[in-house]
């Protein structure tokens, strides 16, 4: 039987994700934002937390751990490299790492970017990546703390995986994002479909996340940086594509 995947808005633009086996029980959740909507949703559907995973060091998505766990207790998961800025872990993983829920295993990728200890988490059986800050819906990471080699070797590691694999990321930055993109790769036909669909779900206030792996191969900048359409727009024709990468992500970072 499939896992229950279920998206849920927190704070003023992150998400975070219940993932939940009606066989075993077993709930987990990845990253915790803040602690009420996630013990409400549980509420709701009268499911029992059993696992945290948590997928990098930033308050925007650690600082309700504590409360969650008063409410819900469960096992911690995250990064052992970063064990010294997490909340306490149960267990700490690393690159290979996998751990056992709901009939199949979560694979732990390291992805640094945009800190250093990012992980994100693949259910390769549920085809499900939890990327949240590094491969993110139409963008990636800010590089708070890694490289453009860093995070550009982090995406492609991601992008090998199968094109129908769900990808969950953490902010709703897709209206941005998405007007960015379309500076960057303007005659890009699955860029002029994907706006549309975004101004839609936007206005009904739907989430424009999860999306495809499919999807964003062949709509975010950031994974084509390759391309001779993304490197002829930042005048970058034949440069190794991380170095497109970081000309690619300096313009996002001034772009308004």
């Amino acid at each position: 039987m499939p896992l229950t995947l279920v998206t849920l808005p927190c704070l003023s633009d992150n998400y975070t994700y219940l993932v939940h086996d009606d066989a075993s029980g077993e709930t987990a959740v990845f990253d915790v934002p803040e602690a009420e909507p996630i013990l409400a949703e549980l509420k709701r559907r009268g499911w029992t937390l059993s696992h945290i995973f948590l997928t990098h060091h930033h308050d925007d998505h650690i600082q309700g751990t504590g409360a969650l766990l008063a409410e819900a207790p469960a096992t911690v998961i995250g990064a052992r490299a970063d064990a010294h800025r997490l909340p306490p872990l149960d267990t700490q993983v690393g690159e290979g790492d996998a751990i056992a829920f709901g009939g199949e295993t979560v694979e732990v990728l390291e992805v640094p970017g945009h800190t250093t200890g990012h992980l994100a988490y693949h259910l390769p059986r549920s085809g499900i990546l939890v990327t949240m800050d590094s491969l993110m819906h139409l963008g990636c990471g800010r590089l708070f703390e890694g490289t453009p080699a860093m995070m550009h070797a982090s995406l492609h590691k991601m992008a090998a995986l199968p094109p129908q694999t769900v990808v969950c990321s953490g902010h709703e930055y897709a209206e941005t994002n998405i007007r960015f993109a379309r500076a960057i790769d303007p005659d890009n036909p699955d860029l002029i479909s994907r706006q549309r669909e975004i101004a839609a779900a936007r206005s009904a206030g739907r989430p424009t996340v999860p999306t495809t792996l499919a999807q964003e191969l062949a709509t975010n900048p950031f994974l084509r940086c390759h391309t001779p359409q993304v490197q002829a727009q930042v005048n970058m024709a034949g440069a190794d594509p991380v170095d497109v990468f970081a000309e690619v992500r300096k313009r996002r970072d001034g772009f308004r």
